[in-house]
């Protein structure tokens, strides 16, 4: 069974429900997680952790968050080669583009992506959405 980290930015609070959602599914698949704000993830502790589930929604014209969690993952980006992550995330325009950017961008880095689609959902998650953020919780646990 994998510890794995959850590190995820929300505004609306729309991408916090799939994390905790993650994290509940991780923890029923096995596994144990903690939670945490881009803030307070560092290098050292992505080193730390076998799988990294990262969250943001999409911004602006359909971007990661600019000043919080975009510096802690451009710092963590050179260091993906080989790591098993998974992204997630909320978005209330567009189509995902801002998903399909952020995966094509960690694929190039070298990282495993579990999903190379990403989990996202289009404004609050429905029960559809959530049952989706659980399964992938599961399926990390033990990835």
């Amino acid at each position: 069974m994998n510890n794995v980290a959850v590190v995820y930015w929300s505004g609306t609070g729309n991408t916090q429900k799939m994390a905790e959602e993650i994290a509940a599914g991780i923890k029923d698949g096995g596994g144990t997680v903690q939670l945490m704000e881009p803030s307070s993830f560092s290098l050292e502790l992505f080193s730390s952790y076998p799988v990294v589930a990262f969250g943001c929604p999409a911004m602006g014209a359909e971007v990661l968050e600019e000043e919080v969690f975009e510096p802690m993952f451009s710092h963590l980006e050179s260091h993906l080669t080989g790591k098993k992550i998974a992204l997630f995330g909320s978005y209330g325009w567009g189509d995902g583009q801002w998903m399909r950017d952020w995966c094509a961008r960690c694929q190039s880095a070298g990282a495993q992506l579990y999903n190379p689609e990403g989990c996202v959902c289009n404004e609050e998650p429905d029960m559809a959405d959530l049952a989706a953020c659980h399964d992938l919780g599961r399926q990390l646990a033990n990835w």
